[in-house]
């Protein structure tokens, strides 16, 4: 089975002090219908290091989750690491990430597990990322991506289980 990469709406083209260029993608529509996924970090261009809005879980709170971070841009010969990290009141974040993804050079889609089953008192998620450059010269790190969270079984359809 072959994953697909779905882009989110584009909603402006301009570079800001934040890092964000090229593509800013409008936040909370879903890939996938109504019952598709949150969106902890919606699709866009990024230039530095950073980190994402606190995003409610609501009812995906306490559960086993798939996390899915789509890499649609890359600059030769750099990297992305992503981590997600969990709150239960915006106030506290944790000492270390609950997940770190693996460092990432290239386009595609990739999906992990995070089970929150044991952690019910986090109630909120943000993406943080870095961008190294490898060897010589003066290229400039870049990467477009976006990272989605959805109940682990949500794609399965109940005809397939038949």
């Amino acid at each position: 089975m072959q994953a697909e990469f779905v882009p989110a709406e584009v909603i402006d083209d301009e570079i800001g002090d934040d890092g964000i260029a090229t593509e800013r993608r409008r936040a909370g529509n879903s890939p996938l219908g109504s019952s598709g996924p949150k969106w902890l970090l919606p699709e866009s261009v990024r230039l530095l290091d950073g980190v994402g809005p606190a995003v409610d879980l609501g009812s995906f709170r306490g559960r086993l989750l798939v996390l899915t971070l789509g890499v649609s841009a890359v600059v030769e010969r750099t990297g992305l690491t992503v981590s997600v990290w969990g709150s239960p009141d915006l106030i506290a974040w944790a000492d270390k990430p609950l997940i770190s993804l693996k460092q990432r050079q290239y386009c595609g889609v990739y999906s992990v597990l995070l089970n929150l089953a044991h952690r019910p008192e986090i109630r909120f998620l943000r993406v943080e990322w870095n961008m190294i450059r490898m060897g010589k010269g003066e290229r400039i790190a870049q990467f477009g991506f976006q990272v989605f969270a959805e109940e682990s079984g949500a794609r399965v359809s109940t005809s397939a289980c038949a």
